[in-house]
């Protein structure tokens, strides 16, 4: 082999372990939420009602392996500045594993436009037969459709 092809060899050895190191994280994180047991919530939409108020409509799926009896989610909204505007519980009450379900929660006297994110708080109830008592907590997986960023 010759010189230029014995560098280009050790080039081309370098950057292929290189790209792997830096793909190996990445990979790890897909890895770590693959087949880990999942409760997925999603803001959907988000609409005016009539009286001024605002909906919020979410669509949950319940991966954690057994059906939730109950739950209750604390929730902050946060206005457009990042002030906290009010605190309140979700109920999303029961919930068959594997298959997803739409809520709809009314807030009264709170505009849409003045929503800037809804923090989950915390999870109150988490109540299931085959659920250790942080499970819903553990498996939330949060996403938005929206122009309102849910954090957790």
């Amino acid at each position: 082999m010759t010189a230029p092809r014995r560098v280009i060899s050790r080039l081309a050895g370098v950057l292929s372990g290189a790209t792997l190191a830096l793909a190996m994280p990445v990979l790890a994180q897909e890895t770590d939420t693959a087949g880990s047991p999942q409760l997925g919530l999603a803001l959907n939409t988000v609409t005016a009602t009539e009286t001024g108020g605002c909906r919020l409509t979410f669509v949950i799926r319940n991966d954690l392996g057994a059906a939730i009896e109950k739950l209750v989610a604390e929730a902050v909204l946060f206005d457009a500045e990042g002030r906290v505007a009010t605190m309140t519980l979700f109920d999303f009450g029961t919930l068959p594993e594997g298959r997803p379900r739409v809520r709809q929660f009314d807030l009264s006297g709170q505009s849409c436009a003045g929503i800037g994110e809804v923090l989950v708080n915390g999870i109150g109830t988490c109540e299931g037969a085959d659920l250790s008592p942080d499970a819903c907590l553990e498996g939330l997986r949060l996403s938005t459709d929206t122009d309102i960023e849910v954090t957790g």
